[in-house]
Formats: C-alpha cells, structure tokens, sequence
C-alpha cells in the first residue's frame, strides 16, 4: 500500500535507535534518576518516547491516506484538515512538556556547571526561536503540519520558502528548531532529557528521509528536483 512506502526503512531506523536507547541506558544507571509528582524519571522518559512514535505515527497515516485516498476528507469533509490539526497540535506540544517535565525529575545527573549550561543554552536558543519565527512568519504554520497533503494541487506550484532561516536551508525546522528541545535537559543537567532529546531529533530525520521526503517528490513533482 502506498500508505507504507519506504515504512520498513522507517521501523528498522527506529528499531536501532531503540536499541541505541536500551544500549545507553544499560550503561548509564543514574538515567532514570528521580521523580517528580511521585511518577519516576524512568517512566518520564519512556513516555517522551513513546508520545514522539505516536505523534510521527499519527502523522504518517493522516498524511497518506488523505494523500493518496481522500481518506479523512470523505470521514469529516471540510473539516478534515481542523481536525486533524488538533490531534497534532496535541501531540506536538507533548514533546517538549515531556522532556520538560523529564528534567526537572532527573535533574543535575550530569555536572557540566550553571555557567556552561547557560551559554550552551543560549547558543541554542538563538537559532531554535528564529527558526521556529521562521516557520511562523514565513513558512506558515498549516504548511508546516502538512496542508499540502490535504490540497496537493492548491500547493504543488507554490514556491519553496526562502525567506527567514530557510534562506540558508531547506529544512530550518528539523535542523534549528528542533534545538529547542535540548534546552531543558542542559539546563536542568539531566542526562534523561538530553538523551530524550537526542531521540526525538534523531527520529524526526528518519521521519523526513521515509514519510516527508517522499511524500513531498510525489506532491511537487518537478518543482521538488528545482527546489
């Protein structure tokens, strides 16, 4: 089915990044350090991993079965697009108030000193907002949760955005945005919460090569290879 295309790629990425994951924290005790709200680092962590699969999950098939058989617009019509977006928008928000809340629970597990934590923070905070201006100014937010896959045809002769961040490349999201979501962890100085973090960004690329990247050579077409 086209809705698995390039999706067994998609499982075994995931399944050594899985194993990378075990392999870390088999080595790493004091990983699951902590709690917060009598709920312990350990589970903390499986849920901001668990809710990044769900959310690149749910992605992937709301994308391709609109994509490619009109499914959600023949379920909710008009609304399909809206309803949609409340699932991601949900989804979206879980990956950093997990890895958040991760490191407040598995806090000062790694000793890297306030000072050098902060600048390291700054040095990604710079890049992480403007992207994410980036992406709201000029990219546009329904863009970035995949309205082309609802209206190929509205979007298949819109340019590519160059404008902002994406004046210097073609995925400010995953590259700087995505940055953000370090911040808790060396702020906080949790081992969890970075490795939860190095996860998700890992995660997000195996979803651009083998759900986005396609998607988007069968939307644009032509206009792809001129990008």
């Amino acid at each position: 089915m086209k809705i698995f295309y390039k999706q067994i790629w998609h499982l075994l990425s995931l399944s050594f990044l899985l194993l990378g994951v075990n392999f870390f924290i088999k080595y790493n005790e004091n990983v699951f350090y902590g709690s917060l709200w009598r709920v312990n680092s350990q589970l903390w962590l499986y849920l901001s991993i668990f809710f990044a699969i769900i959310h690149q999950t749910y992605v992937l098939i709301c994308w391709r079965y609109e994509l490619f058989f009109k499914g959600l617009s023949k379920i909710f019509s008009n609304n399909a697009f809206k309803i949609y977006k409340v699932g991601f928008t949900i989804l979206i928000l879980l990956r950093p108030i997990l890895i958040i809340i991760l490191s407040v629970s598995n806090k000062m597990t790694i000793n890297i000193g306030n000072n050098l934590s902060y600048l390291i923070c700054l040095i990604l905070f710079i890049p992480g907002v403007y992207g994410q201006y980036s992406v709201f100014k000029y990219f546009g937010i329904n863009r970035a949760f995949g309205h082309d896959h609802f209206e190929p045809k509205k979007f298949k002769n819109i340019p590519f955005v160059r404008k902002g961040i994406f004046k210097y490349t073609s995925n400010g999201m995953y590259k700087f945005v995505f940055l953000l979501l370090w911040i808790p962890g060396i702020l906080f100085q949790s081992k969890a919460a970075l490795l939860a973090a190095l996860f998700q960004h890992l995660y997000i690329w195996i979803h651009y090569y083998f759900t986005e990247l396609p998607d988007m050579k069968f939307i644009y077409g032509k206009n792809f290879l001129k990008k």
